[in-house]
Protein backbone atom coordinates (compact mmCIF):
# COMPACT_ATOMS: atom_id res chain seq x y z
CA UNK A 1 0.00 0.00 0.00
CA UNK A 2 2.80 2.44 0.85
CA UNK A 3 4.67 1.65 -2.37
CA UNK A 4 1.55 2.46 -4.39
CA UNK A 5 -0.67 0.00 -6.23
CA UNK A 6 -3.55 0.03 -8.70
CA UNK A 7 -6.77 -1.14 -7.03
CA UNK A 8 -9.77 -1.73 -9.29
CA UNK A 9 -13.24 -1.53 -7.76
CA UNK A 10 -14.56 -5.00 -8.59
CA UNK A 11 -17.88 -5.16 -10.53
CA UNK A 12 -20.62 -7.76 -10.08
CA UNK A 13 -21.17 -10.37 -12.79
CA UNK A 14 -24.82 -11.24 -13.42
CA UNK A 15 -26.82 -13.38 -15.83
CA UNK A 16 -29.61 -12.00 -18.00
CA UNK A 17 -31.98 -13.10 -15.22
CA UNK A 18 -29.98 -10.92 -12.79
CA UNK A 19 -28.70 -13.94 -10.89
CA UNK A 20 -25.11 -14.11 -9.66
CA UNK A 21 -22.82 -15.41 -12.43
CA UNK A 22 -20.12 -17.04 -10.33
CA UNK A 23 -18.01 -18.31 -13.23
CA UNK A 24 -17.83 -14.84 -14.79
CA UNK A 25 -17.16 -13.28 -11.38
CA UNK A 26 -14.22 -15.59 -10.81
CA UNK A 27 -12.87 -14.94 -14.30
CA UNK A 28 -13.05 -11.21 -13.66
CA UNK A 29 -11.05 -11.62 -10.42
CA UNK A 30 -8.45 -13.64 -12.33
CA UNK A 31 -8.24 -10.83 -14.90
CA UNK A 32 -7.38 -8.36 -12.16
CA UNK A 33 -4.81 -10.76 -10.72
CA UNK A 34 -3.19 -11.11 -14.14
CA UNK A 35 -3.43 -7.44 -15.13
CA UNK A 36 -0.77 -5.99 -12.83
CA UNK A 37 -3.22 -4.63 -10.27
CA UNK A 38 -1.96 -4.80 -6.70
CA UNK A 39 -5.31 -5.63 -5.13
CA UNK A 40 -9.06 -5.33 -5.48
CA UNK A 41 -11.85 -3.58 -3.60
CA UNK A 42 -15.11 -5.51 -3.54
CA UNK A 43 -18.56 -4.96 -2.02
CA UNK A 44 -18.10 -1.30 -2.99
CA UNK A 45 -20.16 0.96 -5.26
CA UNK A 46 -19.07 -0.82 -8.45
CA UNK A 47 -20.16 -4.13 -6.91
CA UNK A 48 -23.62 -2.56 -6.35
CA UNK A 49 -24.80 -1.76 -2.84
CA UNK A 50 -27.97 -3.79 -3.47
CA UNK A 51 -25.97 -6.96 -2.71
CA UNK A 52 -26.76 -6.12 0.94
CA UNK A 53 -30.53 -6.13 0.45
CA UNK A 54 -32.06 -9.10 2.33
CA UNK A 55 -33.94 -10.29 -0.75
CA UNK A 56 -30.69 -10.36 -2.76
CA UNK A 57 -28.26 -11.38 0.00
CA UNK A 58 -25.05 -11.55 -2.03
CA UNK A 59 -22.62 -9.71 0.26
CA UNK A 60 -21.06 -12.82 1.80
CA UNK A 61 -21.07 -14.68 -1.51
CA UNK A 62 -19.09 -12.01 -3.37
CA UNK A 63 -16.60 -11.65 -0.50
CA UNK A 64 -16.15 -15.41 -0.33
CA UNK A 65 -15.81 -15.87 -4.10
CA UNK A 66 -13.13 -13.22 -4.55
CA UNK A 67 -11.17 -14.41 -1.50
CA UNK A 68 -11.28 -17.99 -2.75
CA UNK A 69 -10.08 -17.06 -6.23
CA UNK A 70 -7.21 -14.97 -4.84
CA UNK A 71 -6.22 -17.83 -2.51
CA UNK A 72 -6.14 -20.18 -5.53
CA UNK A 73 -3.65 -17.82 -7.21
CA UNK A 74 -1.15 -18.05 -4.35
CA UNK A 75 -0.71 -14.26 -4.48
CA UNK A 76 -0.13 -13.44 -0.83
CA UNK A 77 0.88 -9.89 -1.79
CA UNK A 78 -2.46 -9.16 -3.47
CA UNK A 79 -4.36 -6.72 -1.23
CA UNK A 80 -7.95 -7.67 -0.45
CA UNK A 81 -10.21 -4.75 0.49
CA UNK A 82 -13.86 -5.15 1.49
CA UNK A 83 -16.38 -2.32 1.36
CA UNK A 84 -18.03 -1.60 4.71
CA UNK A 85 -21.03 0.67 5.16
CA UNK A 86 -24.09 1.41 7.27
CA UNK A 87 -24.60 2.36 10.93
CA UNK A 88 -22.12 1.16 13.53
CA UNK A 89 -23.74 -2.22 14.21
CA UNK A 90 -23.97 -3.05 10.51
CA UNK A 91 -20.43 -1.78 9.82
CA UNK A 92 -18.97 -3.91 12.62
CA UNK A 93 -20.88 -6.95 11.37
CA UNK A 94 -19.55 -6.39 7.82
CA UNK A 95 -16.03 -5.93 9.21
CA UNK A 96 -16.29 -9.30 10.95
CA UNK A 97 -17.48 -10.91 7.74
CA UNK A 98 -14.55 -9.41 5.82
CA UNK A 99 -12.11 -10.63 8.46
CA UNK A 100 -13.65 -14.12 8.28
CA UNK A 101 -12.59 -14.33 4.64
CA UNK A 102 -9.12 -12.91 5.18
CA UNK A 103 -9.56 -9.38 3.88
CA UNK A 104 -6.68 -7.09 4.76
CA UNK A 105 -8.61 -3.82 5.02
CA UNK A 106 -12.15 -2.52 5.24
CA UNK A 107 -13.00 0.46 3.01
CA UNK A 108 -15.23 2.38 5.39
CA UNK A 109 -17.96 4.41 3.72
CA UNK A 110 -19.54 7.39 5.48
CA UNK A 111 -22.46 7.42 3.04
CA UNK A 112 -26.02 7.63 4.27
CA UNK A 113 -24.96 8.75 7.74
CA UNK A 114 -25.61 12.48 7.56
CA UNK A 115 -27.55 12.36 10.83
CA UNK A 116 -24.38 11.39 12.71
CA UNK A 117 -22.05 14.04 14.09
CA UNK A 118 -18.36 13.94 13.24
CA UNK A 119 -17.58 12.65 16.73
CA UNK A 120 -20.12 9.86 16.25
CA UNK A 121 -18.46 8.96 12.95
CA UNK A 122 -15.11 8.80 14.74
CA UNK A 123 -16.53 6.42 17.35
CA UNK A 124 -17.98 4.29 14.55
CA UNK A 125 -14.53 4.18 12.91
CA UNK A 126 -12.93 3.09 16.18
CA UNK A 127 -15.47 0.28 16.51
CA UNK A 128 -14.66 -0.99 13.01
CA UNK A 129 -10.92 -0.52 13.53
CA UNK A 130 -11.15 -2.81 16.56
CA UNK A 131 -12.13 -5.59 14.13
CA UNK A 132 -10.18 -4.92 10.90
CA UNK A 133 -7.60 -2.41 9.62
CA UNK A 134 -9.42 0.60 8.16
CA UNK A 135 -9.16 2.19 4.73
CA UNK A 136 -10.93 5.53 5.12
CA UNK A 137 -13.06 7.04 2.37
CA UNK A 138 -13.77 10.74 1.85
CA UNK A 139 -16.72 10.88 -0.53
CA UNK A 140 -17.11 14.59 -1.13
CA UNK A 141 -20.40 16.48 -1.77
CA UNK A 142 -19.70 16.75 -5.51
CA UNK A 143 -20.40 13.03 -5.79
CA UNK A 144 -23.04 12.61 -3.11
CA UNK A 145 -21.03 12.71 0.11
CA UNK A 146 -20.68 15.29 2.88
CA UNK A 147 -18.10 17.80 4.03
CA UNK A 148 -15.86 16.50 6.82
CA UNK A 149 -13.68 19.00 8.65
CA UNK A 150 -9.94 19.26 9.18
CA UNK A 151 -10.56 18.33 12.81
CA UNK A 152 -12.44 15.17 11.79
CA UNK A 153 -9.62 13.94 9.56
CA UNK A 154 -7.00 14.71 12.21
CA UNK A 155 -8.91 12.53 14.71
CA UNK A 156 -9.46 9.92 12.01
CA UNK A 157 -5.75 9.74 11.18
CA UNK A 158 -4.88 9.40 14.86
CA UNK A 159 -6.84 6.12 15.16
CA UNK A 160 -4.14 3.43 15.43
CA UNK A 161 -5.65 0.88 13.02
CA UNK A 162 -6.29 3.33 10.16
CA UNK A 163 -3.76 2.55 7.41
CA UNK A 164 -5.05 4.32 4.29
CA UNK A 165 -7.53 6.92 3.12
CA UNK A 166 -9.19 7.13 -0.28
CA UNK A 167 -10.10 10.70 -1.21
CA UNK A 168 -12.58 11.37 -3.99
CA UNK A 169 -10.73 14.63 -4.46
CA UNK A 170 -13.16 16.53 -6.64
CA UNK A 171 -13.02 19.64 -4.44
CA UNK A 172 -9.46 20.89 -3.88
CA UNK A 173 -10.34 22.90 -0.78
CA UNK A 174 -11.85 19.88 0.97
CA UNK A 175 -9.00 17.69 -0.24
CA UNK A 176 -6.48 20.10 1.27
CA UNK A 177 -8.24 19.83 4.61
CA UNK A 178 -7.97 16.05 4.60
CA UNK A 179 -4.35 15.84 3.40
CA UNK A 180 -3.18 18.60 5.74
CA UNK A 181 -4.93 16.88 8.65
CA UNK A 182 -3.09 13.63 7.92
CA UNK A 183 0.18 15.57 7.78
CA UNK A 184 -0.55 16.99 11.26
CA UNK A 185 -0.98 13.48 12.68
CA UNK A 186 1.88 11.64 14.34
CA UNK A 187 0.73 8.67 12.25
CA UNK A 188 1.29 10.47 8.96
CA UNK A 189 3.92 8.03 7.71
CA UNK A 190 1.69 5.04 8.52
CA UNK A 191 -1.21 6.24 6.35
CA UNK A 192 -1.20 5.82 2.57
CA UNK A 193 -3.35 8.22 0.56
CA UNK A 194 -5.17 6.89 -2.52
CA UNK A 195 -7.03 8.86 -5.13
CA UNK A 196 -10.66 8.04 -5.77
CA UNK A 197 -11.05 10.99 -8.08
CA UNK A 198 -11.90 9.47 -11.44
CA UNK A 199 -11.95 12.76 -13.37
CA UNK A 200 -8.34 13.84 -12.61
CA UNK A 201 -6.43 10.62 -11.99
CA UNK A 202 -2.99 11.42 -13.40
CA UNK A 203 -2.83 14.92 -11.93
CA UNK A 204 -3.65 13.50 -8.51
CA UNK A 205 -0.91 10.89 -8.80
CA UNK A 206 1.64 13.46 -9.97
CA UNK A 207 0.97 16.00 -7.22
CA UNK A 208 2.97 16.29 -4.02
CA UNK A 209 1.35 18.21 -1.15
CA UNK A 210 3.79 20.21 0.99
CA UNK A 211 3.04 21.96 4.28
CA UNK A 212 5.05 23.82 6.91
CA UNK A 213 4.13 22.19 10.20
CA UNK A 214 5.85 23.54 13.31
CA UNK A 215 8.73 24.87 11.25
CA UNK A 216 9.29 21.62 9.36
CA UNK A 217 8.35 20.93 5.75
CA UNK A 218 6.11 17.88 5.54
CA UNK A 219 5.01 16.31 2.26
CA UNK A 220 2.44 13.75 1.24
CA UNK A 221 1.18 12.37 -2.06
CA UNK A 222 -1.31 9.90 -3.45
CA UNK A 223 0.49 6.56 -3.59
CA UNK A 224 -1.98 4.91 -5.95
CA UNK A 225 -5.64 4.74 -6.82
CA UNK A 226 -8.73 2.84 -5.77
CA UNK A 227 -10.97 3.54 -8.71
CA UNK A 228 -14.03 2.37 -10.56
CA UNK A 229 -12.31 3.61 -13.71
CA UNK A 230 -9.54 1.07 -13.13
CA UNK A 231 -12.09 -1.78 -13.20
CA UNK A 232 -11.64 -1.54 -17.00
CA UNK A 233 -8.48 -1.39 -19.11
CA UNK A 234 -6.74 -2.45 -15.89
CA UNK A 235 -3.54 -3.72 -17.48
CA UNK A 236 -2.90 -0.27 -18.98
CA UNK A 237 -3.92 1.45 -15.71
CA UNK A 238 -1.35 -0.55 -13.75
CA UNK A 239 1.32 0.25 -16.35
CA UNK A 240 0.35 3.93 -16.18
CA UNK A 241 0.76 4.01 -12.40
CA UNK A 242 4.18 2.36 -12.64
CA UNK A 243 5.29 4.90 -15.25
CA UNK A 244 4.16 7.77 -13.03
CA UNK A 245 6.10 6.31 -10.10
CA UNK A 246 9.22 6.09 -12.27
CA UNK A 247 8.73 9.68 -13.44
CA UNK A 248 8.40 10.95 -9.87
CA UNK A 249 11.41 8.95 -8.71
CA UNK A 250 13.74 10.21 -11.41
CA UNK A 251 11.88 13.11 -13.00
CA UNK A 252 12.41 11.42 -16.36
CA UNK A 253 9.88 12.44 -18.95
CA UNK A 254 7.84 15.46 -19.85
CA UNK A 255 5.37 17.03 -17.44
CA UNK A 256 3.39 18.57 -20.31
CA UNK A 257 2.96 15.15 -21.88
CA UNK A 258 1.67 13.75 -18.58
CA UNK A 259 -0.86 16.54 -18.19
CA UNK A 260 -2.09 16.01 -21.74
CA UNK A 261 -2.44 12.30 -21.05
CA UNK A 262 -4.45 13.25 -17.97
CA UNK A 263 -7.01 14.87 -20.27
CA UNK A 264 -7.14 11.71 -22.40
CA UNK A 265 -7.84 9.59 -19.31
CA UNK A 266 -10.52 12.03 -18.16
CA UNK A 267 -12.17 11.91 -21.59
CA UNK A 268 -12.27 8.11 -21.35
CA UNK A 269 -13.69 8.36 -17.86
CA UNK A 270 -16.47 10.66 -19.01
CA UNK A 271 -17.62 8.03 -21.48
CA UNK A 272 -17.69 5.30 -18.83
CA UNK A 273 -18.97 7.27 -15.84
CA UNK A 274 -21.58 9.29 -17.71
CA UNK A 275 -21.38 12.72 -16.03
CA UNK A 276 -23.50 14.04 -18.91
CA UNK A 277 -26.42 12.24 -17.25
CA UNK A 278 -25.38 12.79 -13.63
CA UNK A 279 -23.44 9.49 -13.51
CA UNK A 280 -26.58 7.43 -14.10
CA UNK A 281 -24.75 5.05 -16.43
CA UNK A 282 -21.51 4.66 -14.49
CA UNK A 283 -21.92 1.00 -13.50
CA UNK A 284 -23.44 -0.11 -16.84
CA UNK A 285 -20.61 1.85 -18.52
CA UNK A 286 -18.02 -0.27 -16.72
CA UNK A 287 -19.97 -3.38 -17.64
CA UNK A 288 -20.19 -2.37 -21.30
CA UNK A 289 -16.41 -2.15 -21.68
CA UNK A 290 -15.99 -5.54 -19.99
CA UNK A 291 -18.78 -6.98 -22.17
CA UNK A 292 -17.12 -5.83 -25.35
CA UNK A 293 -13.89 -7.46 -24.23
CA UNK A 294 -15.60 -10.75 -23.39
CA UNK A 295 -15.07 -10.53 -19.63
CA UNK A 296 -18.79 -10.09 -18.91
CA UNK A 297 -21.79 -11.42 -20.82
CA UNK A 298 -23.93 -8.29 -20.46
CA UNK A 299 -24.42 -4.96 -18.73
CA UNK A 300 -27.15 -6.17 -16.36
CA UNK A 301 -27.42 -4.58 -12.91
CA UNK A 302 -29.43 -5.67 -9.89
CA UNK A 303 -31.53 -2.55 -10.38
CA UNK A 304 -33.30 -3.02 -13.76
CA UNK A 305 -33.43 0.76 -14.15
CA UNK A 306 -29.65 1.03 -14.16
CA UNK A 307 -28.81 0.98 -17.87
CA UNK A 308 -26.59 2.79 -20.34
CA UNK A 309 -27.63 6.38 -20.97
CA UNK A 310 -28.60 7.62 -24.44
CA UNK A 311 -25.46 8.04 -26.53
CA UNK A 312 -23.19 6.43 -23.92
CA UNK A 313 -22.36 3.40 -26.06
CA UNK A 314 -21.27 5.68 -28.90
CA UNK A 315 -19.10 7.66 -26.49
CA UNK A 316 -17.38 4.48 -25.30
CA UNK A 317 -16.70 3.57 -28.94
CA UNK A 318 -15.31 7.05 -29.59
CA UNK A 319 -12.82 7.06 -26.71
CA UNK A 320 -11.58 3.51 -27.27
CA UNK A 321 -10.79 4.46 -30.86
CA UNK A 322 -9.30 7.83 -29.90
CA UNK A 323 -6.91 6.52 -27.22
CA UNK A 324 -5.79 3.00 -28.21
CA UNK A 325 -2.70 3.32 -26.01
CA UNK A 326 -4.96 3.34 -22.93
CA UNK A 327 -6.97 0.27 -23.94
CA UNK A 328 -5.94 -3.31 -23.05
CA UNK A 329 -8.03 -5.28 -25.57
CA UNK A 330 -5.01 -7.27 -26.80
CA UNK A 331 -4.05 -8.19 -23.25
CA UNK A 332 -7.60 -9.32 -22.46
CA UNK A 333 -7.78 -11.36 -25.65
CA UNK A 334 -4.61 -13.23 -24.70
CA UNK A 335 -5.80 -13.61 -21.11
CA UNK A 336 -9.08 -15.20 -22.22
CA UNK A 337 -7.27 -17.56 -24.59
CA UNK A 338 -5.04 -18.74 -21.75
CA UNK A 339 -7.67 -18.76 -19.01
CA UNK A 340 -8.80 -22.35 -19.21
CA UNK A 341 -9.50 -22.97 -15.53
CA UNK A 342 -12.26 -25.55 -15.03
CA UNK A 343 -15.40 -24.69 -13.09
CA UNK A 344 -14.83 -24.62 -9.33
CA UNK A 345 -15.99 -27.46 -7.14
CA UNK A 346 -18.09 -26.97 -4.04
CA UNK A 347 -15.27 -28.55 -2.05
CA UNK A 348 -13.01 -25.60 -2.89
CA UNK A 349 -15.25 -23.10 -1.11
Amino acid sequence: MQDGIAIPAHPLALTAERAFDEAAQRRLTRYYLASGAGGIAIAVHSTQFEIRDPQINLLEKVLQTAADEIARSGREDFVKIAGICGPTDQAVQEARLAKKYGYHLGLLSMGGLNALTEDELIERTKAVAAVIPVFGFYLQPAVGGRILSFGFWKKFADIPNVHAIKIAAFNRYQTLDAVRAVCHSERMDEIALYTGNDDNIIADLLTTYRFNINGREVQKDFRGGLLGHWAVWTHQAAALLNAIKEYKAGNKGNADAWLSKNISVTDMNAAIFDPAHHFHGCIPGIHEVLRRQGLLKGTWCLNPGEVLSPGQSDEITRVTQAYPELVDDDFVRTFLQNDQRPAHSKESL
